[in-house]
Protein backbone atom coordinates (compact mmCIF):
# COMPACT_ATOMS: atom_id res chain seq x y z
CA UNK A 1 0.00 0.00 0.00
CA UNK A 2 1.75 3.63 -1.07
CA UNK A 3 1.79 5.89 1.86
CA UNK A 4 -0.40 8.94 1.61
CA UNK A 5 0.15 12.20 2.45
CA UNK A 6 -2.34 13.01 4.74
CA UNK A 7 -0.72 17.08 5.03
CA UNK A 8 -2.30 17.63 1.86
CA UNK A 9 -5.63 16.61 2.36
CA UNK A 10 -8.25 19.31 2.22
CA UNK A 11 -11.04 18.73 5.16
CA UNK A 12 -14.06 20.79 2.60
CA UNK A 13 -13.03 18.30 0.02
CA UNK A 14 -14.57 15.38 1.91
CA UNK A 15 -17.38 17.76 2.74
CA UNK A 16 -18.11 18.25 -0.18
CA UNK A 17 -17.55 14.65 -1.14
CA UNK A 18 -20.23 13.57 1.02
CA UNK A 19 -23.07 16.21 -0.58
CA UNK A 20 -22.21 14.59 -3.98
CA UNK A 21 -22.25 10.99 -3.10
CA UNK A 22 -25.50 11.73 -1.25
CA UNK A 23 -27.07 13.55 -3.72
CA UNK A 24 -25.57 11.59 -6.82
CA UNK A 25 -25.19 14.98 -9.01
CA UNK A 26 -23.34 18.00 -8.75
CA UNK A 27 -26.47 20.67 -9.40
CA UNK A 28 -28.52 19.15 -5.91
CA UNK A 29 -24.67 19.00 -4.29
CA UNK A 30 -24.26 22.34 -4.83
CA UNK A 31 -27.19 23.58 -3.85
CA UNK A 32 -27.18 21.63 -0.56
CA UNK A 33 -23.78 23.18 -0.20
CA UNK A 34 -24.97 27.01 -0.75
CA UNK A 35 -22.34 26.81 -3.67
CA UNK A 36 -21.74 27.56 -6.86
CA UNK A 37 -21.79 24.69 -9.65
CA UNK A 38 -18.56 25.24 -10.84
CA UNK A 39 -17.03 25.30 -7.56
CA UNK A 40 -18.40 21.71 -6.61
CA UNK A 41 -17.54 20.45 -10.40
CA UNK A 42 -13.84 21.73 -9.73
CA UNK A 43 -13.89 19.61 -6.02
CA UNK A 44 -15.06 16.80 -7.64
CA UNK A 45 -12.11 16.93 -10.29
CA UNK A 46 -9.85 17.12 -7.20
CA UNK A 47 -11.37 14.31 -5.64
CA UNK A 48 -11.21 12.36 -9.02
CA UNK A 49 -8.00 12.80 -8.50
CA UNK A 50 -7.02 11.98 -5.12
CA UNK A 51 -8.98 9.03 -5.07
CA UNK A 52 -8.02 8.00 -8.99
CA UNK A 53 -11.18 7.19 -9.22
CA UNK A 54 -14.50 8.80 -11.28
CA UNK A 55 -16.67 8.24 -8.05
CA UNK A 56 -19.55 9.18 -9.86
CA UNK A 57 -20.47 7.54 -13.42
CA UNK A 58 -23.47 7.68 -15.29
CA UNK A 59 -26.31 4.73 -14.90
CA UNK A 60 -29.47 3.99 -16.40
CA UNK A 61 -30.86 7.04 -14.02
CA UNK A 62 -28.77 9.62 -14.33
CA UNK A 63 -25.69 9.32 -12.22
CA UNK A 64 -24.24 6.72 -9.50
CA UNK A 65 -21.62 5.52 -7.18
CA UNK A 66 -18.51 4.09 -8.23
CA UNK A 67 -17.56 0.59 -6.55
CA UNK A 68 -15.00 2.65 -4.89
CA UNK A 69 -17.45 5.44 -3.75
CA UNK A 70 -20.07 2.72 -2.04
CA UNK A 71 -16.83 1.55 -0.15
CA UNK A 72 -16.03 5.48 1.08
CA UNK A 73 -19.36 6.57 2.15
CA UNK A 74 -19.51 4.71 5.36
CA UNK A 75 -15.78 5.47 6.24
CA UNK A 76 -17.06 9.11 5.44
CA UNK A 77 -19.87 9.13 7.53
CA UNK A 78 -17.84 8.43 10.27
CA UNK A 79 -14.97 10.04 9.41
CA UNK A 80 -17.17 13.56 9.54
CA UNK A 81 -19.34 12.21 12.70
CA UNK A 82 -15.80 12.25 14.50
CA UNK A 83 -14.60 15.34 13.31
CA UNK A 84 -17.74 17.58 14.17
CA UNK A 85 -17.49 15.78 17.69
CA UNK A 86 -13.66 16.57 18.28
CA UNK A 87 -14.57 20.55 17.02
CA UNK A 88 -17.73 20.93 19.01
CA UNK A 89 -18.23 22.40 22.32
CA UNK A 90 -17.24 19.86 24.96
CA UNK A 91 -20.43 19.40 27.76
CA UNK A 92 -20.77 18.19 31.02
CA UNK A 93 -23.62 16.67 32.61
CA UNK A 94 -23.36 16.33 36.60
CA UNK A 95 -26.07 14.34 36.99
CA UNK A 96 -24.86 11.73 34.95
CA UNK A 97 -20.82 12.20 35.40
CA UNK A 98 -18.85 9.39 37.10
CA UNK A 99 -15.50 11.23 36.93
CA UNK A 100 -13.16 11.83 40.08
CA UNK A 101 -11.91 15.04 41.47
CA UNK A 102 -8.69 14.93 42.54
CA UNK A 103 -7.84 18.16 45.48
CA UNK A 104 -4.85 18.80 47.60
CA UNK A 105 -5.98 20.51 50.49
CA UNK A 106 -3.99 20.33 54.16
CA UNK A 107 -5.94 19.20 57.19
CA UNK A 108 -7.07 22.62 58.18
CA UNK A 109 -8.23 23.58 54.55
CA UNK A 110 -9.98 20.21 54.04
CA UNK A 111 -12.39 20.57 57.35
CA UNK A 112 -13.07 23.61 57.18
CA UNK A 113 -14.55 23.79 53.37
CA UNK A 114 -14.25 20.27 51.91
CA UNK A 115 -17.26 18.52 54.06
CA UNK A 116 -19.98 20.80 52.33
CA UNK A 117 -18.42 21.13 49.22
CA UNK A 118 -19.19 16.99 49.36
CA UNK A 119 -22.30 17.92 50.17
CA UNK A 120 -23.03 19.79 47.31
CA UNK A 121 -21.18 16.99 45.20
CA UNK A 122 -23.42 14.12 46.56
CA UNK A 123 -26.56 16.57 45.40
CA UNK A 124 -25.76 17.43 41.96
CA UNK A 125 -23.52 14.78 40.68
CA UNK A 126 -24.16 11.40 43.16
CA UNK A 127 -21.92 9.58 40.84
CA UNK A 128 -18.47 11.71 41.15
CA UNK A 129 -16.11 10.99 43.82
CA UNK A 130 -13.80 13.19 45.61
CA UNK A 131 -10.21 12.25 46.19
CA UNK A 132 -8.03 14.10 48.58
CA UNK A 133 -4.70 14.48 49.11
CA UNK A 134 -4.10 16.09 52.68
CA UNK A 135 -0.53 15.42 53.01
CA UNK A 136 1.73 18.31 53.07
CA UNK A 137 3.11 18.52 49.90
CA UNK A 138 4.03 21.20 47.11
CA UNK A 139 0.23 20.83 45.84
CA UNK A 140 1.89 23.78 43.08
CA UNK A 141 4.31 21.08 41.73
CA UNK A 142 1.54 18.03 41.96
CA UNK A 143 -0.67 20.43 39.83
CA UNK A 144 2.15 21.70 37.58
CA UNK A 145 2.24 17.49 36.71
CA UNK A 146 -2.01 17.08 36.37
CA UNK A 147 -1.92 15.21 38.95
CA UNK A 148 -4.15 17.18 40.82
CA UNK A 149 -7.42 19.29 39.05
CA UNK A 150 -7.43 21.22 42.10
CA UNK A 151 -5.78 22.84 45.52
CA UNK A 152 -7.22 25.29 48.27
CA UNK A 153 -4.11 26.88 49.96
CA UNK A 154 -3.61 30.23 51.84
CA UNK A 155 0.42 29.79 49.75
CA UNK A 156 1.29 30.97 46.54
CA UNK A 157 2.90 29.28 43.78
CA UNK A 158 7.20 30.50 43.94
CA UNK A 159 7.44 29.30 40.01
CA UNK A 160 5.61 29.02 36.98
CA UNK A 161 3.01 31.73 38.16
CA UNK A 162 1.60 32.02 34.97
CA UNK A 163 0.55 28.53 34.71
CA UNK A 164 -1.64 28.80 37.64
CA UNK A 165 -5.50 30.70 37.76
CA UNK A 166 -6.93 31.09 41.39
CA UNK A 167 -10.06 32.36 42.85
CA UNK A 168 -10.53 33.67 46.43
CA UNK A 169 -12.90 31.46 48.65
CA UNK A 170 -12.01 32.73 51.78
CA UNK A 171 -10.36 35.71 54.14
CA UNK A 172 -9.85 36.24 57.78
CA UNK A 173 -8.01 37.37 60.44
CA UNK A 174 -5.72 35.35 63.46
CA UNK A 175 -7.07 35.06 66.80
CA UNK A 176 -5.91 33.60 70.20
CA UNK A 177 -7.23 30.21 71.46
CA UNK A 178 -6.69 29.00 74.91
CA UNK A 179 -9.13 27.01 77.60
CA UNK A 180 -11.81 28.69 79.31
CA UNK A 181 -9.65 28.18 82.36
CA UNK A 182 -7.30 30.27 81.43
CA UNK A 183 -6.23 33.07 83.68
CA UNK A 184 -5.41 34.84 80.33
CA UNK A 185 -9.22 34.46 79.23
CA UNK A 186 -10.48 36.87 81.58
CA UNK A 187 -9.36 40.64 81.06
CA UNK A 188 -7.79 42.14 77.67
CA UNK A 189 -4.88 40.52 76.71
CA UNK A 190 -2.52 42.80 76.86
CA UNK A 191 1.30 42.68 74.79
CA UNK A 192 2.53 42.21 78.41
CA UNK A 193 0.07 39.37 79.39
CA UNK A 194 0.83 37.85 75.98
CA UNK A 195 4.59 37.63 75.82
CA UNK A 196 4.22 36.25 79.41
CA UNK A 197 2.33 33.19 78.28
CA UNK A 198 3.33 29.53 77.34
CA UNK A 199 2.50 29.57 73.55
CA UNK A 200 2.05 26.54 71.29
CA UNK A 201 1.94 26.53 66.91
CA UNK A 202 1.29 24.68 63.98
CA UNK A 203 4.19 24.04 61.63
CA UNK A 204 2.79 22.28 58.77
CA UNK A 205 6.13 21.83 57.43
CA UNK A 206 8.20 21.45 60.16
CA UNK A 207 10.08 24.90 59.47
CA UNK A 208 10.95 27.83 60.12
CA UNK A 209 9.29 30.42 62.62
CA UNK A 210 5.62 30.82 62.87
CA UNK A 211 4.42 34.40 61.37
CA UNK A 212 3.40 36.10 64.53
CA UNK A 213 7.56 35.25 65.68
CA UNK A 214 8.22 37.43 62.79
CA UNK A 215 6.78 40.05 63.76
CA UNK A 216 7.43 40.07 67.39
CA UNK A 217 11.27 39.48 66.55
CA UNK A 218 11.07 43.05 64.50
CA UNK A 219 9.33 44.58 67.49
CA UNK A 220 12.30 43.68 69.35
CA UNK A 221 10.24 40.53 71.52
CA UNK A 222 10.35 36.82 71.87
CA UNK A 223 7.71 34.67 72.98
CA UNK A 224 8.10 31.29 75.01
CA UNK A 225 7.27 28.72 73.13
CA UNK A 226 5.89 25.44 74.82
CA UNK A 227 4.61 23.09 71.73
CA UNK A 228 5.10 22.59 68.20
CA UNK A 229 2.51 20.54 66.32
CA UNK A 230 2.13 19.89 63.33
CA UNK A 231 -2.09 19.64 62.79
CA UNK A 232 -4.26 22.38 63.88
CA UNK A 233 -6.79 19.30 64.82
CA UNK A 234 -4.31 18.80 68.14
CA UNK A 235 -4.59 22.15 69.31
CA UNK A 236 -7.88 21.36 71.83
CA UNK A 237 -5.81 18.46 73.08
CA UNK A 238 -3.14 20.77 73.97
CA UNK A 239 -4.84 24.00 75.14
CA UNK A 240 -7.83 22.44 76.67
CA UNK A 241 -6.49 21.56 79.64
CA UNK A 242 -3.20 23.64 80.08
CA UNK A 243 -2.41 27.25 80.16
CA UNK A 244 -1.40 26.51 76.41
CA UNK A 245 -2.22 29.45 73.87
CA UNK A 246 -2.65 29.46 70.01
CA UNK A 247 -2.76 31.92 67.45
CA UNK A 248 -4.56 30.38 64.49
CA UNK A 249 -7.59 31.70 61.81
CA UNK A 250 -10.35 33.09 62.83
CA UNK A 251 -12.12 30.60 61.17
CA UNK A 252 -10.66 27.79 62.42
CA UNK A 253 -11.08 29.61 66.10
CA UNK A 254 -14.44 29.82 65.40
CA UNK A 255 -14.49 26.00 64.76
CA UNK A 256 -12.42 24.76 67.50
CA UNK A 257 -14.25 26.55 70.08
CA UNK A 258 -18.04 25.23 68.66
CA UNK A 259 -17.13 21.87 70.14
CA UNK A 260 -14.03 22.04 72.60
CA UNK A 261 -14.21 24.39 76.24
CA UNK A 262 -12.34 26.90 74.32
CA UNK A 263 -12.63 31.05 74.10
CA UNK A 264 -10.98 33.12 71.93
CA UNK A 265 -9.12 36.42 72.41
CA UNK A 266 -7.72 39.10 70.35
CA UNK A 267 -4.21 39.50 69.45
CA UNK A 268 -2.51 42.54 71.51
CA UNK A 269 -2.88 45.62 68.69
CA UNK A 270 0.68 45.83 68.47
CA UNK A 271 1.04 42.49 67.21
CA UNK A 272 0.41 43.29 63.23
CA UNK A 273 -3.06 41.43 62.03
CA UNK A 274 -2.29 40.96 58.05
CA UNK A 275 -5.28 39.40 56.53
CA UNK A 276 -5.21 35.82 55.81
CA UNK A 277 -6.57 34.55 52.35
CA UNK A 278 -7.52 30.87 51.37
CA UNK A 279 -7.58 30.46 47.20
CA UNK A 280 -8.43 27.51 44.75
CA UNK A 281 -6.21 26.97 42.92
CA UNK A 282 -5.78 25.20 39.46
CA UNK A 283 -3.16 24.65 36.36
CA UNK A 284 -3.84 26.23 32.64
CA UNK A 285 -4.73 22.72 31.50
CA UNK A 286 -8.01 22.26 32.88
CA UNK A 287 -9.07 26.13 33.04
CA UNK A 288 -11.82 25.37 29.79
CA UNK A 289 -12.25 21.80 30.52
CA UNK A 290 -16.58 21.80 30.98
CA UNK A 291 -16.37 19.29 34.39
CA UNK A 292 -13.03 21.50 35.81
CA UNK A 293 -15.62 24.63 35.24
CA UNK A 294 -18.65 23.47 37.10
CA UNK A 295 -16.92 21.82 39.99
CA UNK A 296 -14.72 24.89 40.40
CA UNK A 297 -18.31 26.93 40.22
CA UNK A 298 -19.49 24.31 43.15
CA UNK A 299 -16.91 25.23 45.65
CA UNK A 300 -16.73 29.36 44.60
CA UNK A 301 -20.69 28.68 45.38
CA UNK A 302 -19.94 27.17 48.92
CA UNK A 303 -17.51 29.86 49.58
CA UNK A 304 -17.50 30.86 52.99
CA UNK A 305 -18.98 34.28 54.11
CA UNK A 306 -16.69 36.82 54.84
CA UNK A 307 -17.90 37.62 58.34
CA UNK A 308 -15.66 37.58 61.62
CA UNK A 309 -16.49 34.60 63.71
CA UNK A 310 -18.25 35.56 67.22
CA UNK A 311 -19.43 32.12 68.21
CA UNK A 312 -17.12 32.05 71.11
CA UNK A 313 -15.57 35.05 73.07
Amino acid sequence: MRDVNIRSLDLNLLVILDALLEERQVTAAAQRLEMSQPAVSRALSRLREMFSDPLLVRGDEGYDLSARARYLQPTLKTVLSGVKQMVAPMSFDPSSASETVRVGALDMEMALYMPDIMKRLRDQAPGMSLEILSKPADYFVSLARGELHLALSGQEPDFATDQFHRAEIDRTYSLCVMSEQNPLAQGELTLERYLSAAHGFVSISGKGPAIVDMHLKQMGYQRRVAARLSSFFNIPEFCEHTDLIFAVPARLAERLCQSHKLVTRPLPSEIPQPIIQFYLYWHARFHQDPMHRWFRQLVLENRAEQLPPDSCS
